[in-house]
């Protein structure tokens, strides 16, 4: 496929965020300099990985001459570099595949990472802190860091909650699938007859919201500060550095014990509630939609139906206010059903919106014969034709 037209269309539209990011008003609104900002970035991301995939197909072309060349030395030389160079032209391709489909705006932010234990007692706490080491050495190898936000530990050194934030490039885009239960089936250290025991963790992943994501208006929460609890020495457990936020709309609670510092533990508690209310908000909005999805298509039942066109009898279906109305089609054309008004049903007596409104069950299927306006009240199962 030829990305060229795609690229050329990033090109502009990085020309207007140029423009519109020197304007003096661009920070005038926050929320959408931050959304302009980011489009910013991954835009010029994408065209330095379409200029390095071009550059180096160029060097592909030029080392597959050399090595058809006379120079024996040049042409091994020149062979020797095209497995690498075709490796990485490869990889580029998928690269800038991926960087021009239409981005979830949460993929290039920080992560917060909320690890719980669940069934198992004190051998769930072990394996809570197992997927931290585990998390905390993938951490390593991606080149990013990780930053410890609040902790609870439990009586056989393992977590009943964790809680730490990632930061990085495009760390979300990477930990978001983590999310869910984790399961474990072990001998645990705890077990002393050597049984397999089956335990469970949950991990919650959370994108990091920035301030302008959601606002959180001071009237709206409770701060309260205590002393922290668990091992940490007199800089802890002597001074008031614990802090509790709740969020009386939503009713939200988070704790922050894990600094010495009470104000960067606001801030982190802070951050925490921000993140969580950020998910609420997409997940009511990803409900919403479901939900008016499924109003729209419903199960694919038969019951559910709202329009058929039954082609081989020329006949229209439509299902209304559960009343069952077919017409028949003229000419091959249709019938406006809405043009139905004090019709004389062919010396039944009875105008065809009366009926309806009466909610007559044996009045249920209309017929239109031909061009004319004639229409037939027939009893309910009853077959044109018949």
């Amino acid at each position: 496929m030829d990305y060229a037209p795609l690229i050329e269309k990033r090109r502009q539209r990085l020309a207007e965020l140029d423009e519109a990011v020197s304007s003096p008003e661009f920070y005038n609104d926050p929320k959408k300099a931050g959304v302009l900002t980011r489009e910013h970035a991954q835009i010029k991301k994408l065209l330095a990985l379409w200029d390095e995939w071009q550059s180096i197909g160029r060097q592909i072309a030029d080392n597959e001459i050399m090595a058809k060349g006379d120079d024996p030395e040049f042409a091994a030389m020149a062979a020797e570099e095209l497995p690498e160079l075709r490796t990485r032209h490869e990889s580029l391709a998928t690269e800038v595949q991926y960087a021009l489909l239409p981005r979830d705006l949460t993929e290039d932010r920080d992560a917060i990472v909320e690890i719980r234990a669940g069934t198992g007692g004190d051998e769930a706490g072990l394996f809570a802190a197992d997927l931290m080491r585990m998390y905390s050495r993938y951490v390593d190898t991606m080149g990013w860091k990780i930053e410890p936000m609040d902790a609870s530990t439990s009586d056989a050194g393992g977590y009943r909650e964790v809680v730490f934030k990632v930061t990085g490039e495009e760390v979300f885009r990477y930990l978001k699938y983590e999310s869910g239960v984790h399961r474990v089936q072990r001998v645990p250290a705890t077990e002393a007859q050597g049984r397999i025991h089956t335990s469970t963790a949950t991990v919650a992943v959370l994108p990091e919201a920035d301030e302008i994501d959601i606002e959180i208006k001071p009237d709206d929460l409770r701060i309260e500060v205590c002393r922290a609890s668990g091992a940490g020495g007199q800089g802890v457990n002597t001074t008031d550095s614990a802090v509790q936020v709740l969020h009386y709309p939503t009713g939200l609670i988070v704790r922050c014990q894990d600094g010495r510092s009470q104000i960067k533990n606001k801030e982190k508690a802070l951050s925490i509630l921000r993140s969580r209310l950020l998910e609420k908000k997409q997940q009511e909005e990803a409900a919403k939609y479901s939900a008016n999805r499924k109003s729209l298509i419903g199960g694919g039942g038969r019951e559910e139906v709202v329009g058929a066109d039954l082609v081989g009898q020329g006949l229209l279906l439509l299902m209304e206010l559960g009343l069952s109305l077919f017409a028949e089609l003229a000419g091959g054309g249709g019938v406006h059903l809405g043009a139905l008004a004090d019709v004389d049903v062919g010396g039944a007596g009875a105008a065809v919106p009366q009926a309806l409104a009466e909610g007559e069950e044996d009045a249920l299927v209309l017929a239109a014969h031909g061009a004319e306006d004639a229409y037939a009240v027939v009893p309910r199962g009853r077959r044109f034709g018949a």
